[in-house]
């Protein structure tokens, strides 16, 4: 299944971004556990490099394990040795272009139109719309105007409450960090976390 396939399917994408290696790591198969097969990483969090690698190794080959905040070509070639088959960018850049050479599906940050046909003139998987909240649903449903074929996934404040919305203006999924995680990447509750990601799958299916 290719990544714009996924998409379609899963409607969410979780984004773990946390300062204990080990409870992001214990978070990633929590949400692997619960149903959520896509799940993106974050490079800013601590020693990301070994959480993808050890859920790699745990999850096999054919999960969708994604690395996030994907700036240089650098971060990209290091997190495709760490295992991760999936590379999420805030923007444009070197690390998307060092993705896009490597072959690996890129979910790649635009907010323009400009940065969507950039975008899609590269190759991309899929259009992060990043931050989604500067503008809302009606910036999505903007956008989709001149580009209805392509695939959006609004990232930025998104949350159970207007996950719909999104969907409604065209959205193929949603991207959520802290509403979904709350703490649990940094050693917080994952009885929490397992409640809170039903609820989001919930609103997801819908």
């Amino acid at each position: 299944m290719d990544l714009s396939t996924a998409l379609r399917a899963e409607r969410l994408v979780a984004i773990v971004r946390g300062q204990d290696a080990e409870a992001s790591f214990r978070t990633v198969m929590t949400l692997a556990e619960e149903g959520i097969p896509l799940v993106e990483v974050s490079l800013v969090g601590r020693d990301t490099l070994t959480v993808l690698r050890r859920a790699r190794a745990e999850l096999g080959d054919a999960a969708w394990l994604g690395a996030g905040t994907v700036l240089t070509a650098s971060d990209a070639r290091r997190a495709a040795e760490a295992g991760a088959n999936l590379v999420v960018t805030p923007g444009l850049g070197e690390g998307l272009a060092e993705s896009v050479r490597q072959g690996l599906p890129t979910l790649a940050g635009v907010l323009t139109p400009s940065e969507v046909i950039a975008a899609d003139a590269l190759g991309v998987s899929a259009l992060k719309l990043f931050p989604a909240s500067l503008g809302g649903p009606d910036h999505l449903r903007a956008l989709r105007a001149p580009f209805p074929e392509l695939p959006f996934v609004p990232v930025g404040g998104v949350d159970v409450a207007t996950a719909g919305a999104y969907f409604a203006a065209g959205a193929v999924a949603v991207g959520v960090g802290a509403p979904l995680i709350g703490d649990a990447a940094d050693g917080g509750d994952l009885d929490a976390l397992r409640r809170r990601a039903a609820e989001f799958r919930a609103a997801c299916a819908l």
